[in-house]
């Protein structure tokens, strides 16, 4: 896969999709001591960046698999996505959920008009259940992030977001930091940035290190999640095409705590009126930390999602107004 599978998935999608935002707040550069450039995907439809992967995988469908059925598995953003596809190209719609989601994304499915099945805790349980409903139905699943489509689809959010740097400052970034579940939203930026030959830099939750441990280890690998704020980034193992495509690309990966994150996500609360939820403030957590690998100027920062439940709102405020 290259850039230009990125460029056609960006035409497909117009119209389908919004153009997000990049924001800019002077109190968090002065934080981080860099530009900050923050592609707030927060503020796409369903609030989050996979919208653009789904919108383009059912897309790519014919009539007649849309017709079986769409299927997918997912801790939330995604379901979100594939019931918002599958309702703009009228086709049913059965998402495997896992027993702990957020209330307000199970509610935001349903309204969707997809139907949802609960399985278990972990991505290999909830996929084991859409296996098993494409084998009743012949529906078609939509992987949430190791499929071709899905990880084009995702990087025209990194595609947007260089192209409104250069059109803001006529250059470039100088390093891109990207949130890591299962890898669609990294693989999709790494096709982007290796254009221009702009360090990628990996965010994940400490515990929940999936890219990082495959990374020193040389091949994928399975972890156990621990517990985290950043309940979309909770994988048991990264993506195959998308390890491939970020082993090679990847400059460095970075591990953050709650603390950080729920810090990062009142700041930006805060100081630049955005709300995210916490898996959406985890690249910010680790920008404001500083200290990255060329001391990079101008940094990109991808806010993956904003769908995050009010009581998590309150209880990250009045843990971290104070030193926000």
């Amino acid at each position: 896969m290259s850039i230009d599978d990125v460029r056609a998935a960006a035409e497909r999608i117009r119209g389908q999709v919004w153009r997000t935002p990049v924001v800019r707040c002077p109190a968090l550069d002065e934080l981080a001591g860099a530009e900050l450039w923050l592609k707030a995907e927060n503020l796409q439809r369903i609030g989050a960046f996979k919208a653009r992967g789904a919108m383009h995988a059912v897309g790519r469908l014919d009539p007649q698999q849309r017709a079986r059925g769409i299927l997918t598995y997912s801790s939330g953003n995604h379901a979100q996505a594939v019931a918002l596809a599958a309702k703009t190209f009228e086709a049913p719609a059965t998402i495997a959920m896992p027993t702990d989601a957020p209330a307000i994304k199970v509610a935001a499915v349903r309204e969707l008009g997809a139907r949802i099945v609960f399985a278990g805790t972990t991505s290999h349980e909830r996929r084991a259940a859409a296996l098993e409903l494409q084998a009743e139905t012949g529906g078609t699943i939509i992987e949430p992030f190791d499929a071709p489509e899905i990880i084009a689809g995702a990087g025209t959010a990194t595609l947007e977001l260089l192209d409104e740097v250069r059109a803001r400052t006529g250059e470039s970034l100088d390093a891109v930091l990207v949130p890591v579940g299962g890898g669609g939203l990294i693989a999709g930026a790494c096709l982007v940035c290796a254009d221009d030959s702009i360090p990628v830099h990996a965010v994940e939750p400490r515990g929940c290190d999936a890219l990082a441990r495959s990374l020193a280890a040389g091949e994928r690998v399975v972890v156990t999640p621990g517990p985290t704020l950043a309940d979309g980034l909770k994988p048991v193992q990264i993506g195959a095409l998308n390890f491939a495509i970020a082993s090679a690309h990847v400059r460095a990966t970075h591990l953050v705590d709650d603390v950080e994150i729920g810090r990062a996500m009142v700041r930006l609360l805060l100081r630049a009126k955005l709300l995210v939820e916490p898996s959406g403030a985890a690249a910010l957590a680790a920008a404001l930390r500083g200290g990255l690998e060329g001391q990079p100027r101008r940094i990109g920062v991808l806010l993956s999602g904003g769908n995050v439940d009010p009581t998590r709102i309150e209880e990250l405020v009045r843990a971290h107004a104070g030193d926000a």
